[in-house]
């Protein structure tokens, strides 16, 4: 997306703080090893997937009670369900007879019970169990201590998240809320699903070749036609601190070239509430590690992307309308949908032929303009939590040694 380098040296701001582009900066990024590394996958898998907030879905997914959405992440298996109290609970999709899932299903609505597929017991929709099979041959089970294990949960603006062990970050709506005034106008809380579900796309590359490509815009005027017809150079970013960056691109002028954005600035019709400015712009809100959320005038999306193994990444994301879209905004939301997805389509040719890279003998790392600073921003975030990503590679097997050797050190 087009950032404008005049932009890029004066001062970001997000917040109370702030980030100035020195003249004379790292631009190598990270190392080669560290794309193809498994010690490094692993350790990455723990710390910054297992340990940080992940977004499962929105609590409108599961308006009534009984109804579900699990989601599974390198190993660990998530269920969010919506009880008969109308609460919202998050457990471990593990039943404590076996470890067998209580639920197969990615969706769907519990009436009264959750029964495990395996040998049958049975769990009441707040997670206490109900009762097991034949429990004649079983001593006495306390409902609560076998009960299905709790994740940790937390909810921004309706936006449901959980974290598998715990890890470094605060409450999630702690740290988002230093953007709450600003989205409070797109009503997220009341945001509804489009009928669609959830994507998913798999990708042949490491994960951080996802966020390389997705955390700078100097690609945009030659990859995305689609973008740049409708921002041109009214695009900028505010590279990630605190966990959080933000990037508004606002339409420009034209009327448009392509069919795509030419209809969409032509047929928009925004989201009442909003105000002037957020009626012509798409607001990007980035999560460290791994998620965007898209605010458009005329629906709300987000991305995020997970590994699978090393080489092998999974794109997940969602789309939500207003609640008081009409046909003029389903119109919007259509068109906007489409110039995302052929921006998508274009970044995923982009972030397989940046992981091929790693692997060739003439690669010798990267050169960033500084209209990739964001790509820079987020490298120092993980190496806040990596620091051995500043050095040559380390022996095989004393990954982790260096690492927390590195971090004592700064402390």
């Amino acid at each position: 997306m087009i950032k404008s380098l005049c932009f890029y040296k004066e001062v970001f701001s997000l917040g109370k703080e702030h980030t100035e582009i020195p003249n004379d900066w790292d631009r190598s990024g990270l190392p080669a090893w560290s794309f193809f590394n498994n010690e490094m996958f692993e350790a990455e898998k723990d710390l910054l997937f297992r340990r940080h907030w992940q977004l499962i879905c929105h609590s409108n997914d599961i308006p009534n009670a009984g109804d579900f959405i699990t989601w599974n992440l390198i190993g660990e298996r998530a269920l969010v369900i919506r009880g008969k109290d109308g609460k919202i609970r998050a457990f471990h999709n593990l039943c404590k007879h076996r470890g067998s899932r209580v639920i197969a299903d990615d969706a769907g609505t519990c009436k009264s019970t959750i029964t495990c597929p395996f040998h049958g017991w049975t769990y009441n929709l707040d997670g206490t169990l109900r009762g097991a099979s034949r429990p004649s041959s079983l001593p006495k089970l306390d409902p609560v201590e076998y009960g299905l294990p709790p994740l940790e949960m937390d909810i921004w603006n309706g936006f449901i998240f959980v974290r598998f062990q715990p890890g470094p970050q605060p409450a999630l709506s702690d740290i988002l809320k230093k953007f709450d005034n600003e989205v409070s106008q797109y009503e997220l809380f009341d945001l509804e699903p489009t009928g669609d579900g959830f994507w998913t796309e798999e990708i042949d590359a490491n994960w951080k070749c996802v966020r390389d490509v997705d955390n700078e815009g100097y690609h945009v005027p030659m990859a995305h036609p689609g973008l740049h017809d409708l921002f041109g150079q009214n695009y900028y970013d505010e590279p990630i601190a605190g966990g959080l960056s933000r990037s508004v691109g606002s339409f420009n002028s034209g009327d448009g070239r392509l069919w795509s954005v030419r209809n969409y600035k032509k047929l928009l019709h925004a989201k009442d509430s909003l105000d002037e400015t957020h009626q012509k712009c798409w607001l990007y809100i980035g999560v460290f590690p791994n998620l965007v959320f898209g605010l458009y005038p005329d629906s709300v999306i987000f991305y995020q992307e997970y590994p699978v193994e090393n080489g092998k990444t999974i794109q997940r994301g969602g789309n939500y309308k207003y609640a008081e879209e009409n046909r003029k905004m389903r119109v919007s939301r259509y068109l906007s949908m489409r110039i995302d997805r052929l921006t998508s389509k274009e970044d995923e040719q982009l972030i397989k032929w940046s992981w091929e890279a790693a692997f060739s003998s003439a690669y010798e790392g990267v050169l960033l303009s500084d209209l990739e600073y964001g790509v820079k921003a987020y490298h120092d975030t993980l190496r806040e939590y990596f620091p051995v990503l500043s050095g040559p590679e380390p022996e095989s097997g004393k990954l982790l040694q260096a690492n927390e050797r590195l971090l004592a050190e700064k402390e």
